[in-house]
């Protein structure tokens, strides 16, 4: 494992984090939901937007989910693959900040895809998966870092 081979590369881990929890405040502001947790900054007042998922452009919608998907996976693929990551993520108060996540976002997300009138259905399937998709993977990754931070050290 490259970590083992190079030790800095968790202070590089250490270092990428914030910009990982950025992305879940980004899908927030795109989706009008308020960001919580350590890194929320006050918005102007000029910047509020009445975007919801709800009434976003559908492409807006698309891309969102694509990109949730990916993130989710990506995280969760890394904390399967290398558990000694999971002190860095819970460091940066990771488990915390994804249950915020999940429960702002997801429930609108799935809302707004299920409301959505679609002129091919192939796409609400498509959306549906992914969002389906993204929450499982979600879930996963919160159950690996609990694994290994939590029940782990009490079974050693």
């Amino acid at each position: 494992n490259i970590f083992t081979q190079q030790p800095s590369y968790f202070s590089d881990l250490d270092e990428t984090l914030p910009t990982v929890l950025q992305v879940f405040n980004n899908i927030l502001h795109k989706c009008g939901l308020q960001c919580e947790g350590a890194s929320a900054e006050p918005q102007k007042l000029e910047e509020r937007v009445n975007v919801t998922p709800g009434n976003m452009p559908l492409q807006e919608l698309k891309d969102i989910v694509l990109y949730l998907c990916d993130t989710c996976t990506t995280i969760w693929a890394f904390l399967d693959v290398f558990p000694l990551a999971c002190q860095t993520f819970q460091k940066h108060e990771f488990c915390y900040r994804l249950a915020s996540f999940y429960e702002l976002a997801i429930p609108e997300l799935e809302s707004a895809i299920k409301k959505r009138h679609y002129e091919d259905n192939s796409v609400f399937a498509d959306l549906w998966r992914r969002i389906s998709h993204s929450r499982k993977k979600m879930i996963e990754a919160f159950h690996v870092l609990i694994n290994q931070v939590c029940l782990q050290p009490i079974l050693e």
